[in-house]
This record gives C-alpha cells, structure tokens and sequence, in this order.
C-alpha cells in the first residue's frame, strides 16, 4: 500500500482543490459557494471549531477561509489549531470590520490575508489562489528535501 502525497491527496483525481469555510452564518458560505461554485475547489462548511476540527481531520484543506468572531472563539483560535497540523493551511479572516488594525493583527500572528465582507469574488479568488499557492510551495519544499536526500543515499 503506497502511502499518497499531500498534493495527491489535495488534488486526488478530480484536481480539487479544498477550500474550508469556517462561519456561523449561512450567509457567508452561501456566498463563497457562488463565488467559487464554477470552479473545480471543493467548499467545505462548519460553523464552528468542534466542526472546524473534526473536517480538518477528514479531508486534506490548503485554504481555510474563517469569519472572525465565532459563537465560541475567534479565528485566533482556528489559527492556532491549525499550526499544529503537519501541512498546515492557510488562512484567510473575513470581517464586516476588516480595517488596517485587523489587517495588521492577522498578518502578524500568521494568517495569510483579511477579506472584508460582503466578499468581493475578484478579491476571494485572488486571495483563495495565492494562499493556496503558499500552502502548495511550503509542502513541497520538505517533499523536494526528501527526494534529495533519498537520491543522496
């Protein structure tokens, strides 16, 4: 039994990428499925982190797109169980008060963007590719040492 890659496993044979919605209101994931509903990404919804939690161990996620306050939590609280995962995922805060103080907070505590909301689809998709791209270059650069060093002995 061969053990699949984290990009196998991202992209398997349908070449989804998955992105995980994280809000307590419908509204929100309604309009990220309109937003990204033609495209080949996979939406995943929860509405808070017990549901954030048992999804990321299900399915492989590169994008977690979080509202910033929760029922109980924050994004803050997102983000640090996702640091403890081995490829861990990107996140992007979305606020009705995504200001420069947001911005600043998210950024430097190791979120990857801040989208204010209603979300704008241009501004969704621009920040969905790029965090996904960063989600892809980081699991990457350990599988690229691996293949080196196996090569190596």
């Amino acid at each position: 039994m061969s053990k699949q890659s984290a990009i196998e496993r991202q992209t398997d044979t349908t070449g989804t990428l998955t992105v995980l919605s994280v809000s307590p209101l419908e509204e929100d994931h309604s309009s990220l499925q309109a937003i990204i509903g033609h495209s080949k990404w996979m939406l995943l919804k929860a509405r808070d982190l017990v549901s954030t939690l048992a999804l990321l161990q299900q399915h492989q996620v590169a994008v977690v797109l979080c509202e910033r306050d929760l029922v109980l939590g924050t994004w803050i609280d997102v983000l640090e169980h996702l640091k403890a995962l081995p490829n861990t995922p990107s996140l992007i805060v979305a606020s009705r008060l995504a200001d420069d103080r947001l911005w600043a907070e998210a950024l430097n505590l190791g979120a990857w963007d801040v989208l204010a909301k209603p979300f704008d689809p241009t501004e969704v998709i621009r920040s969905v590719k790029s965090a996904w791209q960063r989600w892809h270059d980081q699991i990457q650069i350990p599988a690229t040492v691996v293949t080196v060093m196996e090569a190596a002995s």
